[in-house]
């Protein structure tokens, strides 16, 4: 399958989720719920990164494009309209970046969406956690699948990775900034933003590449650390030090961080 195909069957599924989300109303809210609690949870996780020079604008970028709780779907449909164009005018580095995230993103989705259907049922049945960290723990270990919790991890790093490569392509932020207005002419904003966004991040830490890696590797570190706890017998543990993340995203100094639009340089 091309990448083309790909990203416009990936789109398909994610819209499919999105409408049998937006029929059922109990449905939407759990979902919202679920996305806005794993935000928090990177938040927290994350919050020396997100307030550090070093990393606070790649910890940013996560947070907001891969983490928060924002609606994709304008991004989504703008990458199922270019799909063919990518290939055809793009090098085949941007391509292979912009299938990964598709490929991410309908995993993240489906995910989500199985979490989102026990969240909403530990609202309506008494015999189970209505906390919503209690409810988190619970609605993680009832879907399970501990191989494409750690196959999204792989994918959210291997992105990361090629974004990172993508900054040492000659000629390509150039080309990058002559598309600007011809995206936005073309009603393609909202991806153009994402790409600038990815590459101004990474670009940052450019001539830097440990630095980069070391961010990456602090993400795969994190969260494999994550991934444990959750799916540890220990629950009471996990309930302890989920509440102490959730405190650590809500200091005063992350409030802009967690409200901030996506981020791009403005040129």
């Amino acid at each position: 399958m091309d990448a083309a195909q790909t990203i416009r069957d990936a789109v398909a599924r994610v819209q499919a989720l999105r409408l049998e989300t937006q029929s059922k109303p109990a449905l939407l809210a759990a979902t919202s719920a679920v996305k806005h609690f794993q935000a928090q949870r990177f938040a927290g996780a994350y919050a020396d990164l997100l307030q550090s020079q070093e990393y606070g604008s790649a910890a940013q970028f996560f947070l907001v494009e891969l983490y928060s709780d924002k609606d994709y779907s304008q991004r989504d449909l703008q990458f199922a309209r270019i799909a063919r164009g990518l290939q055809t005018f793009f090098p085949g580095q941007v391509v292979a970046t912009a299938v990964a995230l598709a490929e991410l993103h309908i995993l993240s989705e489906e995910l989500d969406h199985q979490m989102a259907l026990v969240w909403m049922q530990t609202e309506t049945d008494s015999a189970v956690e209505t906390d919503n960290v209690e409810r988190y723990i619970t609605a993680w270990n009832t879907v399970g699948r501990v191989e494409d919790r750690n196959r999204q991890l792989e994918m959210v790093l291997r992105m990361g990775a090629e974004i990172d490569h993508l900054t040492r392509t000659p000629g390509l932020r150039l080309m990058l900034r002559m598309m600007r207005r011809p995206a936005n002419a073309m009603g393609l904003g909202s991806l153009q933003s994402f790409l600038e966004a990815g590459f101004d991040t990474f670009a940052s830490m450019s001539g830097k590449e440990s630095r980069a890696t070391e961010f990456l590797q602090t993400i795969r570190t994190r969260e494999s650390q994550w991934f444990a706890r959750l799916f540890s017998t220990d629950r009471l543990a996990c309930v302890s030090e989920l509440r102490a993340c959730l405190a650590a995203a809500t200091t005063p100094a992350l409030t802009p961080v967690l409200s901030a639009q996506p981020i791009t340089n403005g040129q």
